[in-house]
């Protein structure tokens, strides 16, 4: 009987997180309209090109999605210099990119992602395909939640973490998890990301590729293969 009570009170408060997650990012995206037009316009003034960034990534269960970022690089930056990896000082990132970067305000477009229902407000990271096929059986655990904008690593560290040390993190909050822990998550990500700024780029100034540089370069590649992929999807369906 209790276990059932148990069961029963999860289930109301994965409804209630779905509740929150379309509400929240419904919300935003009105809201944000008229920053997004004005980040949109300062994107496009800086380079003249596209002001989003699409790039894959594993979700619940290790469906693959495309993920929502206003595009803080140069065009075709996955196949130059660190390829998937960013560094502090890395020349790709762009004037209004760099900004966007210190804010976090690249992230705010998978608002989308949340409203369709391929992400939530709250959960681990989404990561890259090439990082999933090197996850051990423990690993493998964060893909059954979805993933998330924000998450108990982004607030305890982000990028001045390792991978490793962020996926414990993230199972930690699997394994803990409750409609409160997600809220105490939103209501930290703001101070962290916006006042402290703490954990953009890793301890050397180069974030964690997860992965060996051999395995990293071939990510680079697969990567540019299917940012190139979607472009061309993206170019039929607007031709149909």
């Amino acid at each position: 009987m209790g276990a059932f009570k148990r069961r029963r009170g999860e289930t109301v408060q994965r409804a209630l997180k779905r509740v929150l997650d379309v509400g929240v990012s419904a919300l935003g995206l009105v809201v944000l309209a008229v920053p997004f037009a004005l980040i949109a316009l300062a994107i496009k003034l800086d380079d003249g090109g596209p002001v989003f960034f699409r790039q894959e990534r594993v979700g619940l269960h290790g469906r693959r999605f495309r993920v929502w970022k206003f595009r803080t690089m140069v065009v075709g930056a996955e196949g130059q210099g660190l390829g998937v990896t960013v560094a502090q000082d890395d020349p790709r990132i762009t004037r209004v990119g760099r900004f966007l970067r210190d804010f976090g305000l690249d992230e705010l477009p998978q608002l989308i992602n949340v409203l369709v229902g391929e992400m939530s407000l709250v959960g681990p990271r989404p990561t890259l395909p090439y990082q999933v096929e090197h996850y051990n059986e423990r690993q493998r655990r964060r893909l059954t939640v979805k993933p998330g904008i924000t998450s108990l690593a982004v607030v305890s560290g982000r990028n001045a973490l390792s991978w490793r040390e962020r996926i414990e993190l993230d199972l930690q909050y699997i394994e803990n998890w409750s409609l409160w822990l997600d809220l105490k998550i939103l209501l930290k990500t703001p101070w962290v990301v916006l006042v402290k700024r703490e954990g953009l780029y890793g301890p050397k100034g180069v974030n964690d590729p997860f992965v060996s540089p051999n395995a990293h370069q071939k990510a680079s590649q697969l990567a540019e293969k299917s940012r190139e992929s979607g472009e061309r999807e993206e170019r039929l369906d607007a031709k149909g």
